[in-house]
């Protein structure tokens, strides 16, 4: 982009040279014409340099306040399908499930507390009080994941809706398991494509945009939390963002 515009300014220059040329060596009849049409030129020129440095301004500015409200929904999602786990054992690859789970599951509280009793076979084997030690689990109430995970807002309802981008676009959601060591692990998956999420942007900047590859950017296609291939629950944006894991 900055040779793109080096060469811009060099034409500028040059044709603003033509112009004082026009104005020494051009018959005066043919002046104004040749004139009107190099200052169009300059002015054409001037226009797309601007826009060349302004666009991709612009476009980061727009992409950053969107990638901000898709990972807002990214991280519920992620919360939600923690909590499945946590309840069942396993991910949620529906999100029709996923919402009913979270209206109606709840959190079991429980106390753990050491204990000792008497253990009878000790006991009569050696004719004096032997004891054995037990943990106790004892259930104290139980809390609705809603409540927890979303105090008073209903937004996990919707959570499946991407919030910018293209109109009625939805994320997309796997779970399944991975196996390892013989031990078949739950893994999930949520993203949504940059490319719905930027759809009105300029085609060229959405290109180089979905080729990012940097630490300070979100590398690959997509915003995605989750993994279909590994163990992992993190998010794929950068810090800046806000906390991905």
């Amino acid at each position: 982009m900055m040779k793109l515009i080096l060469v811009a300014i060099a034409v500028i220059i040059v044709t603003i040279g033509l112009v004082k040329l026009v104005d020494k060596f051009i018959p005066t009849k043919f002046k104004p014409l040749l004139q009107l049409a190099l200052w169009v030129a300059i002015a054409f020129l001037g226009y797309n340099t601007f826009q060349s440095v302004y666009a991709p301004i612009q476009f980061n500015k727009l992409k950053n306040k969107r990638y901000a409200k898709v990972i807002e929904s990214l991280n519920d999602i992620r919360d939600a399908q923690l909590a499945h786990r946590k309840i069942t054992g396993k991910f949620s690859n529906n999100f029709d499930n996923l919402v009913k789970f979270v209206d109606t599951a709840q959190y079991t509280i429980t106390q753990r507390r050491d204990t000792s009793v008497i253990d009878p076979v000790l006991t009569k084997q050696f004719g004096v009080d032997m004891y054995e030690d037990k943990v106790l689990i004892d259930t104290l109430g139980f809390v609705p994941v809603k409540d927890s995970l979303f105090k008073n807002s209903d937004r996990y309802k919707t959570m499946m809706n991407v919030p910018v981008g293209k109109e009625g676009s939805k994320f997309e959601l796997k779970a399944g398991f991975l196996e390892q060591n013989n031990t078949k692990i739950p893994v999930f998956e949520a993203l949504v494509k940059k490319s719905v999420i930027l759809f009105d942007q300029d085609k060229d900047l959405l290109s180089q945009e979905n080729q990012v590859v940097s630490v300070d950017g979100v590398n690959g296609d997509a915003l995605k939390v989750g993994s279909m291939d590994e163990v992992n629950t993190a998010g794929n944006w950068p810090k800046t963002y806000g906390a991905n894991e």
